[in-house]
């Protein structure tokens, strides 16, 4: 239930958020965000991925600097505060969970969880004390000594759970903290959430894309293209009771090698069994083939893409990403593989920044050298100078990608340019990328 009688714990007034600003690739990420958000609250901000709910969850945090606007939690403008008061600040009165858990990798569960004390200096006998009662109320006591990669995702999150509460903040922010885990941890982490408000009094903010969750929430906002497009007071809020939910209770009669698969492949659910089974095997048949990805790291290598895209990552950064294992919250590439996705990547990226629809011309000479060096092409004069064309009128939208690929594939002497079929194909879909990422 919201209380307003205290009066709003935090304001967010006229927020937004410029990714290059002034730039030909400047990307408007929050659009004049407004709140007022109250004491024990549980807020869930929902939407599609890249609405920029993760920017107002950030901005909130005091993680991400608005390009205008202020943030104002209790009467402390957050922008306002230098580098070490800023730290302090956000030490004593918000705790964040996030979906990669970021546990640090050197060090045993225990002490994980005692880092933010050990932060503010308190004794070691103390903090290591306060960290034990947590993991015992979160029934993670028996991995004290456990190194994060001995550990289930649902346990690394019960862990990051237990670090953000370490030195008992008034404010929870969850950035989509179940999205890596299986059911049974899904509502495991949930419930932890929900009693965290109910019965700790936490204010609690949670990051989603899961239409599910919104029934645990006393307010949902809905966001869309980087704006707060509709606010919504759940009526009927409903608790997450001990008893798993009736689809989770059920697999437990399913057999146990297809509960096997459901931990591998984290998309199967009790509602693919059946009609939708061969659809889904043969869509991870054809992600093995073809890419020899899960589905895990297609989706984290998606959203590393997505920082990429939006300039929230740099290359080398990226590339750490694809590099680090799956347990660290990361792709799983090895580094080899992880420089040469990353560099074709980067170079699509990089291509498309500088194509211009208003100058074909221009931009078909880019497209033609971008393709000559990809693939390595070794063309005529006049090979050349038809490759040309066929890009400016792809550039001036005036063929399809069926066009110009037939163009490609079309012998000189009838206007094409003489290419094979196969290196024909393989350059209009390149183009065709660089043409999607050039839109919007």
């Amino acid at each position: 239930m919201i209380n307003k009688t205290k009066g709003p714990l935090i304001k967010v007034e006229k927020v937004s958020v410029t990714y290059n600003e002034g730039q030909s690739n400047e990307v408007r990420s929050l659009i004049d965000g407004n709140l007022k958000l109250y004491p024990e609250e549980y807020v869930i901000i929902f939407g599609p991925s890249g609405c920029g709910k993760s920017t107002l969850l950030y901005t909130i945090a005091g993680l991400q600097k608005p390009s205008k606007g202020q943030v104002i939690i209790g009467e402390q403008n957050v922008y306002e505060l230098g580098k070490k008061e800023k730290v302090e600040f956000h030490r004593r009165k918000i705790g964040l969970i996030f979906q990669a858990f970021y546990l640090i990798p050197s060090l045993n569960v225990l002490d994980n969880v005692c880092l933010p004390k050990t932060a503010a200096g308190s004794r070691i006998k103390k903090r290591k004390a306060d960290a034990q009662i947590l993991l015992n109320r979160f029934g993670i006591a028996n991995q004290a000594s456990k190194m994060p990669s001995e550990l289930s995702g649902g346990q690394k999150q019960r862990v990051s759970i237990a670090r953000s509460l370490a030195n008992n903040p008034d404010i929870i922010l969850a950035d989509e903290p179940v999205g890596n885990l299986d059911s049974i941890s899904k509502h495991n982490v949930m419930k932890i959430l929900d009693d965290l408000n109910k019965k700790d009094k936490k204010m609690i903010i949670l990051v989603t894309h899961d239409a599910s969750h919104l029934r645990y929430g006393d307010r949902i906002l809905y966001m869309r293209d980087g704006k707060i497009v509709k606010e919504e007071i759940v009526k009927n809020k409903q608790s997450i009771g001990d008893a798993m939910p009736e689809e989770i209770t059920t697999s437990e009669k399913i057999a146990p090698d297809l509960k096997m698969l459901m931990r591998a492949f984290q998309d199967l659910s009790l509602s693919q069994i059946g009609v939708l089974l061969a659809p889904f095997k043969a869509q991870q048949l054809f992600s093995h083939i073809l890419l020899s990805k899960t589905y895990e790291q297609i989706d984290r290598t998606t959203k590393g893409l997505e920082d990429l895209l939006l300039s929230k990552a740099t290359y080398d950064e990226f590339v750490e990403k694809l590099d680090i294992s799956l347990d660290e919250g990361g792709a799983g590439f090895d580094k080899r593989n992880a420089e040469k996705f990353a560099k074709h990547a980067m170079a699509l990226i990089t291509t498309k920044r500088k194509i211009d629809p208003k100058k074909s011309e221009i931009s078909a000479k880019i497209l033609l050298d971008y393709l000559v060096d990809y693939f390595e092409l070794k063309l005529t004069e006049e090979q050349t100078k038809r490759t040309k064309i066929l890009l400016s009128l792809r550039v001036k939208n005036k063929i399809s990608v069926a066009e110009i690929q037939k163009g490609f594939d079309m012998p000189v002497r009838e206007g094409g340019s003489g290419l094979d079929k196969r290196t024909a194909e393989k350059m209009a879909r390149e183009i065709e990328i660089i043409m999607l990422l050039t839109y919007g």
